[in-house]
C-alpha cells in the first residue's frame, strides 16, 4: 500500500495519472488567481517538514524563462527525418542559424516577454542566441509578488535549497508564451561515479572553496585495496571462506582497474584506431560542474603512464569554464574534479585522436548544466556531448516544464547533428532510493542516448571474455576487526561468515527501466520487447520509451584506472585508482562515437535511430553489438582499505555478486521498510539492464558506412 501511495503521489505531480488526485497541474491551476495560469508546478520536495526558513526578501535570484518553439510539431518531425537512417533526409542537418530561423521563438516573442518582465521591475540579463531562454534577475520579494508563491529554504538530500512553496503563476496571456521558469527553485545534479567502497571514497575537502569560488582543492586521497588482478581472474582468493550457494570457488579478485589498451581491445577498437579511426578531427564536449585546476595536467600524466603512443597533448584539449564558482561546498566541488578527470581520460581512452572540450558550469545546479549543453549546441562547439550526471532520483520527481524546455534544446541538437549522451544512473530502477521503479531524466528523454553499465571481463590478451549486466549484490566478510568496530551484524558469533549470506543484498547498478512520461519512439519499435514497452501502459495507456539504449563497462569492481591529483595524509600528490559508474560508460561511448564520426567523414549526430536500425537487421546486428545475456552465478572477491588509502588500519573483504537480480530494500525516513525484486534483467536481444548491448568489433565500420 505504501508503494502505491508513493507512486500515485509522484504520478499526480508529474500529471500523468488522471486518477491520482485529478492531475497535479490541474489542481494547482484551480488554486491560482482567476486571471492567472500556472507556469511551473510546486517542487515535489517542498514539503512543510523539510522547511528550514523563509527565503530572505532582499536576496537577488538569477533565473531563466524558457519560451516555446514556434513550430514544436515541425521540430519533432524534422528531428525524426534527419536522424532516421531509412529517411531520404537522413543526415541532412541544418546549421544552428537555419534551425533557429525555422523553429526557435521569434524575435517578436522574445521582445514581448522581455518587455513584460521589465515592466514587472525585473532585470533582463541576456537572451540565448537560440532565443529559447531569457536570463533574468530579481529579488525574492519581487518574485513572490509576480509569481504568487512564497519561497523558502528546505533541507533536501543533504542540501539546503531554495524552493517555491506553491506553483508559480502569471497572467494567462503571458503563460501561453512560457514553457518553464527555472532557477527560482533549486535542484542539484549529482555525479554518476563510484569507487564501490562504502568505507571511504574521494570526497570534498572540508573547505572546497572559499567565497568567490576558488581554488577548488584536490579531492581526498584514495587507493584501491590489495590484492587485485591486472586482468580478469589473474589472481584467485584462496584464503577466505567459500561464499557458497553455488558460486565458483575460489572467487577471482576484482581487477585493479582496466587500462586504455584493455578497453580498446575488449571493444574491438584496437584495429580501428590503428587504421586511423581514432576520432581525429572530431570534438567531444564534456559537461560537468566546476573545473579542477589540474585537469589537463592529470590527464596528460595519466596518458603518458598508461597510453604511450597516444598521449593527450595540449593541442587536443580546451576548456570553457563559467566563473565565479558558487555553491562549491554544497556541491562537493572537489568530488566533481574526480568526475571531470574520469570523463576526460575515458574519452581519450576510446578516441585518442579526438579533441576534448571541457565545459565546467559555475555550480552543480541542474539549470546551469543544462545551459552549458545549450551553449555547446547553439554554437556547434562539438559533434558529441557526454554528460555524466543525473538530476533528481527518477523522472517523476523532475519538474516537467523544465524537462520540456530542455527537450526543446535537445531537439535542436538532433536537428543540427550533435549527439547528446547521458549516464543512465547508478541506482538501478531507483527503488532503493525513492521506493518506486522509475527511470532517470535526462537519460529518459527520447532525444538523447542513455548509456547504461556492464561488468566487463578482459583477458590477459586484452580480449573480452565476458560481459554482463551491471547490478551488484554485496556481502561483507565478518572479521574480528569489523566486530570491534561495530560493523552492523558482525559479532563474535558470526566471525568468518558473510553478511548477508549468499546470494547477498543489492548495492547498486546501472540505471534502466520504462518511462512514464515519453511514448515509445519509432526507433525502438522494432527492437524493444512489447513486455518492456508496455510495462506502464495501465497508467500511461500507451507503449513507452525504455532505457538504457546501449551500455559499456561501469561496474566499480571491473572499472577503469584514472589518474588524479589528490590530498593524501602526507600531502598533495598525483595518484591512480579504479573507478566506475555510468560516469565511465558514457564518456567511453562518446569516444566510440567520435571514432565513428571520423570513419563516416561527417557528424552522425543523434545515434539512437541508427543504433537500433543496425540492431534490427540480422546482417549487421551481430557485428555491431555484443549481446549481453545472463551469465549464471558469478562474483568477485574485493578488498578495500578501511582508511581509504592504506591497509595500516585494516581492510574490509567483500564479495560482489555480478548481475544481481534478487530483492531490493527501501526504507523511508520513518524507518518503514519494504522489499521487492529488481525489475531490471538481462536477456537475449534488447533488455532493460543493458539496452541493445555493448559495442561490437564491427560497430565503427557499420556506422562509418
Amino acid at each position: 500500500m505504501r508503494y502505491r501511495a508513493r507512486m500515485a503521489a509522484a504520478l499526480a505531480l508529474a500529471g500523468v495519472w488522471a486518477g491520482a488526485a485529478g492531475g497535479g497541474t490541474a489542481m494547482a491551476a484551480s488554486a491560482a488567481p482567476e486571471a492567472s495560469s500556472v507556469v511551473q508546478a510546486a517542487p515535489a520536495a517542498a514539503v512543510p517538514s523539510a522547511k528550514v526558513a523563509a527565503a530572505a526578501e532582499s536576496e537577488v535570484i538569477d533565473f531563466s524563462v524558457s519560451l516555446p518553439l514556434r513550430d514544436p510539431a515541425g521540430a519533432v518531425a524534422f528531428e525524426e527525418a534527419v536522424t532516421s537512417p531509412t529517411s531520404h533526409s537522413y543526415g541532412k542537418y541544418l546549421t544552428p542559424e537555419a534551425w533557429e530561423a525555422r523553429f526557435s521563438p521569434t524575435e517578436g516573442a522574445v521582445t514581448r516577454m522581455t518587455t513584460w518582465l521589465t515592466n514587472q521591475g525585473l532585470t533582463v540579463l541576456s537572451v540565448t542566441p537560440d532565443r529559447m531562454t531569457i536570463h533574468v534577475s530579481g529579488t525574492v520579494a519581487q518574485l513572490e509578488k509576480i509569481f504568487g508563491a512564497k519561497l523558502g529554504e528546505y533541507r533536501v538530500g543533504g542540501h539546503q535549497v531554495r524552493l517555491s512553496q506553491s506553483a508559480l503563476s502569471v497572467p494567462s496571456a503571458e503563460a501561453k508564451q512560457i514553457t518553464a521558469i527555472t532557477g527560482i527553485s533549486q535542484s542539484y545534479a549529482h555525479t554518476a561515479n563510484l569507487t564501490g567502497s562504502d568505507i571511504a571514497k574521494p570526497t570534498t575537502s572540508s573547505a572546497s572553496a572559499p567565497a568567490g569560488g576558488e581554488p577548488i582543492l584536490p579531492p581526498e586521497g584514495f587507493r584501491i585495496g590489495r590484492p587485485c588482478s591486472n586482468y580478469w581472474a589473474q589472481d584467485l582468493d584462496t584464503t577466505d571462506p567459500p561464499y557458497g550457494d553455488g558460486f565458483p570457488e575460489p572467487l577471482p579478485y576484482a581487477v585493479c582497474g582496466y587500462k586504455p589498451a584493455q578497453i580498446q581491445g575488449a571493444y574491438g577498437l584496437t584495429p580501428q584506431i590503428a587504421a586511423g579511426d581514432d576520432g581525429k578531427g572530431v570534438t567531444v564536449a564534456i559537461v560537468d560542474a566546476f573545473a579542477s585546476p589540474t585537469l589537463f595536467a592529470d590527464a596528460h600524466q595519466y596518458s603518458e603512464n598508461n597510453q604511450p603512443g597516444e598521449v593527450l597533448e595540449a593541442s587536443q584539449f580546451s576548456e570553457k569554464v563559467h566563473k565565479p564558482f558558487v555553491d562549491a561546498e554544497a556541491c562537493e566541488a572537489s568530488g566533481w574534479s574526480t568526475e571531470q578527470t574520469l570523463d576526460v581520460e575515458s574519452v581519450h581512452a576510446t578516441a585518442p585522436g579526438a579533441h576534448i572540450l571541457y565545459d565546467g558550469g559555475s555550480s552543480c545546479l541542474n539549470e546551469g548544466l543544462d545551459e552549458a549543453d545549450q551553449e555547446i549546441i547553439d554554437k556547434h562547439l562539438a559533434s558529441v556531448i557526454t554528460n555524466s550526471w543525473t538530476g533528481n532520483e527518477g523522472e517523476l520527481l523532475e519538474e516537467q516544464g523544465t524537462a520540456a524546455a530542455f527537450n526543446n534544446v535537445l531537439l535542436m541538437a538532433d536537428g543540427t547533428g550533435v549527439g547528446v549522451q547521458f549516464s543512465a544512473g547508478d541506482e538501478g530502477d531507483e527503488y532503493t532510493v525513492v521506493g518506486m521503479n522509475v527511470s532517470n531524466y535526462p537519460a529518459s528523454s527520447p532525444y538523447v542516448t542513455a548509456v547504461g553499465g556492464t561488468s566487463l571481463e578482459v583477458s590477459k590478451r586484452d580480449e573480452r571474455i565476458g560481459e554482463f549486466g551491471w547490478s551488484t549484490g554485496k556481502s561483507v566478510l565478518c572479521t574480528e576487526l569489523l566486530a570491534e568496530l561495530g560493523y552492523p551484524g558482525c559479532t563474535a558469533g558470526s566471525l568468518e561468515t558473510y553478511l548477508p549470506p549468499a546470494p547477498s543484498a543489492y548495492d547498486y547498478g546501472g540505471g534502466g527501466g520504462t518511462t512514464y512520461l515519453y511514448p515509445e519512439p519509432a526507433y525502438q519499435d522494432a527492437v524493444v520487447p512489447a513486455a518492456l514497452a508496455e510495462r506502464n501502459s495501465a497508467v500511461t495507456h500507451e507503449r513507452n520509451r525504455v532505457v538504457p539504449d546501449i551500455s559499456m563497462d561501469a561496474d566499480p569492481s571491473t572499472g577503469f584506472t584514472i589518474g588524479i591529483t589528490q590530498q593524501f595524509p602526507k600531502g598533495v600528490a598525483y595518484g591512480e585508482y579504479r573507478l566506475g559508474g555510468t560516469s565511465l560508460s558514457s564518456p567511453l561511448f562518446a569516444g566510440v562515437m567520435a571514432d565513428a564520426d571520423q570513419a563516416a567523414g561527417k557528424p552522425l549526430g543523434f545515434a539512437n535511430p541508427v543504433l537500433y536500425y543496425l540492431d534490427s537487421l540480422p546482417a549487421t546486428a551481430e557485428a555491431s553489438f555484443y549481446d549481453v545475456v545472463p551469465g549464471g552465478k558469478q562474483a568477485v572477491a574485493r578488498v578495500d582499505n578501511l582508511n581509504g588509502v592504506s591497509p595500516a588500519e585494516g581492510t574490509l573483504t567483500s564479495v560482489r555478486v555480478i548481475e544481481y537480480e534478487g530483492k531490493q530494500r527501501f526504507c523511508d525516513g520513518a524507518g518503514n521498510c519494504e522489499a521487492e525484486k529488481n525489475i531490471l534483467s538481462t536477456a537475449p536481444g534488447y533488455d532493460s539492464m543493458t539496452g541493445i548491448g555493448t559495442p561490437g568489433a564491427g560497430l565503427i565500420s557499420e556506422l562509418g558506412r
